[in-house]
């Protein structure tokens, strides 16, 4: 028997991991054997506005009246840029549908969703999910933090868990200390270096070793936030007296849990990483793990500097780039634009001095919001130079579709901005101490606490005229024959199949509006091709779905008539949007199959729906060159019932009556 194995029939012969212990202490279904469906009790979850509209009309169409988690928190962060009345109106939806149900909300102008759960709801040892990808930021306080689709985190709001894989675990083992003006997100970006955007799926990484010692909270929730560009299913650090000090700054000492693997713990891959040896790097064009060294990169001419999304925009971060820019001026070739996390990071920097080093250097200063990250506001030239502090650099997410985005530290970011060109800040010499603060400034006069149940009853529900009814998906038909509507290569991310950026994020709560740019980065004649089809195929390459947990790239796709998607593999989070919204995701057992579909062709699945309810074997014919191919359909759990439910509303209604 394997130790996988004893692990889930309670014969372990092993310690647990860091990530074990908490799943442990929060399964309710399923067993604790790796690759196998496991669901787990949810402790707290949070929303941002771009991805919170659809969440909350899933929740309310649950029949929720109180959630029933320990904290739940809805943002507003990412559609803060109000050229029209859409998003003011998804605000005030957001904050009476909150008000009403029993959630926290966080106003606009309060900052970054990770940010400031970190500073002000993270609990370690608890479970978080969140409608944004980047939610393992939580992790660099020794969370369970998943980034998950907007009906996953409805259900965990109306008591339910959360279905995943039980993943395999990576221990990286961090040693020696960074040295001056090198920061966390040069670890991350090795990390990435080594592991790639798809190094991650199915695992959870773990950070250990005494160099964990030497990192700050923000440190490594910077390391923890970008891990989701691995492909993780999450990503988690220890909890210890540096985690315990952060909080009891934050005044919330309570909060804090000593949380570590045991000694015995067993993992399934090991990674070391030497701090002291780490140099700057950067992720050039088009993607996270294109990494070189800044030198390799070498002095390229830039035209842009952001810094700040919720990667990069803490206190310890926004203090550092302060000192660099003291003093000196933004190259005037160069537009350099700030963005602190939150307001209380905001309110430190303009009590102490630092904000103004900032203007007087030439900044622009940004609201505390994620602003230029998801292409609100900030765009760069026509091929423009952009270096940015951010998470992600895929095409066309800046707003600007040639723009050239490159991602690096604050510190890195900071002296490029003064220089002109892309720099190695190790030139400065020696790095002033800047120490974390052992008291932040605490004003939480901008987060909203939800009305009494009593009270609850009166509160009226606002919506606006821009928010629309979701689409539902049938149930699985019998067979399906249609045509290949589109097909695209390996990595595409759910910022091509729905884009971002400020023309689009105001109509995240109408998906009729939001179809004509579905794909508009790949085929701009998608859309048009798919509403005449009325029904379709997307073939896909490996990873496909990648990127953001964004569930609009399931439910347009849903509303423009496509009934399954066929990839060489998938992104977690978006394989479990298909499956809630009601697509059947399905894989080649042959990668190389992937050559024998052009777009164009008719292919069919004859008892589709029997192949799917008994786990029989899936024929795909291609009606056009008379092959046949073999499939596969990973549905484990419940997911079988959702599909053939036709997603998961249509199951859990069919389960409550």
């Amino acid at each position: 028997m394997t130790q996988s194995e004893n692990l889930g029939k309670g014969m372990r012969t092993m310690g647990y991991t860091l990530a074990e212990k908490i799943i442990k202490e929060h399964i309710v279904s399923g067993e604790m054997v790796k690759g196998q469906p496991i669901a787990i009790r949810i402790d707290q979850t949070l929303t941002q506005d771009a991805t919170g509209t659809m969440a909350y009309l899933q929740m309310e169409a649950l029949g929720v009246d109180q959630v029933k988690t320990e904290r739940s928190v809805a943002y507003i962060d990412h559609n803060t840029l109000q050229s029209g009345f859409m998003n003011a109106d998804d605000h005030k939806y957001i904050g009476t549908v909150a008000k009403k149900h029993g959630i926290y909300f966080s106003r606009p102008g309060n900052g970054v969703c990770h940010q400031v759960h970190l500073e002000r709801f993270g609990k370690p040892g608890k479970t978080l999910i969140g409608s944004d990808s980047h939610t393992p930021t939580g992790g660099g306080i020794g969370m369970f933090a998943c980034g998950a689709g907007g009906f996953d985190v409805a259900v965990a709001m109306a008591g339910g868990a959360y279905n995943i894989m039980m993943p395999k675990t990576v221990k990286i083992n961090l040693t020696g200390k960074l040295r001056d003006w090198v920061s966390a997100k040069d670890v991350i970006l090795k990390v990435l270096q080594m592991l790639t955007v798809k190094g991650g799926v199915g695992k959870v990484i773990e950070y250990a070793g005494e160099g964990v010692k030497t990192l700050s909270v923000p440190e490594r929730a910077t390391i923890t936030n970008m891990g989701a560009e691995l492909g993780t299913t999450t990503s988690i650090f220890p909890s210890d007296e540096i985690t315990r000090a952060f909080l009891e700054a934050q005044g919330r000492g309570e909060d804090w849990i000593a949380l570590a693997p045991d000694a015995d713990a067993v993992y399934d891959e090991e990674y070391d990483i030497n701090l002291s040896e780490l140099v700057p790097m950067v992720a050039c064009p088009h993607s996270p793990d294109n990494v070189k060294t800044v030198r390799e990169a070498g002095n390229i001419e830039i035209d842009q500097v952001c810094i700040g999304s919720c990667t990069n925009s803490s206190y310890l971060d926004m203090m550092k780039v302060a000192h660099i820019l003291k003093g000196k001026s933004v190259h005037p070739n160069v537009s350099l634009a700030i963005a602190p996390g939150s307001k209380q990071v905001l309110t430190m920097l303009a009590e102490n001095g630092a904000l103004a080093d900032m203007i007087a250097a030439g900044a622009r200063i940004l609201e505390s919001a994620c602003g230029p990250c998801i292409g609100m506001g900030q765009s760069p030239k026509s091929a423009g130079v952009s270096l940015r502090t951010f998470n992600r650099n895929f095409l066309g997410r800046s707003g600007t579709a040639d723009g050239q985005v490159y991602l690096l530290s604050p510190e890195t970011a900071a002296y490029s901005a003064i220089t002109g060109v892309l720099s190695d800040p190790t030139e400065m010499g020696t790095m002033p101490q800047i120490a974390m603060p052992s008291h932040f400034i605490i004003n939480d006069n901008m987060i909203e606490p939800p009305a009494s149940p009593e009270e609850a009853a009166q509160v009226e529900v606002v919506k606006g005229p821009n928010i629309k009814p979701f689409p539902v998906a049938e149930p699985l038909q019998e067979s399906i024959e249609a045509d290949v509507l589109l097909k695209v290569e390996d990595n595409i991310t759910t910022d091509h199949i729905m884009p971002a950026g400020s023309k689009i994020l105001p109509y995240r709560s109408n998906i009729p509006y939001l179809s004509q740019y579905c794909f508009e980065v790949c085929d701009p004649e998608f859309p048009a091709r798919a509403k005449a089809a009325g029904k379709g195929f997307i073939v896909g390459g490996a990873n496909y779905g990648q990127g953001s947990s964004r569930e609009h790239a399931a439910l347009v796709p849903l509303y423009l008539g496509i009934q399954a998607v066929i990839t060489k593999s998938f992104a977690r989070i978006h394989q479990a949007n298909l499956i809630n919204t009601g697509i059947l995701p399905l894989t080649f057992q042959n990668p190389d199959d992937y050559d024998a579909i052009s777009q164009g062709d008719t292919l069919v699945l004859a008892d589709i729906r029997s192949a799917v309810e008994n786990g029989t074997p899936i024929i795909l014919y291609n009606k056009t060159t008379g092959r046949k191919i073999p499939l596969a359909c990973d549905l484990g759990g419940q997911n079988r019932d959702i599909i053939l439910a036709g997603g998961r509303l249509n199951y859990l209604k069919q389960k409550m009556q």
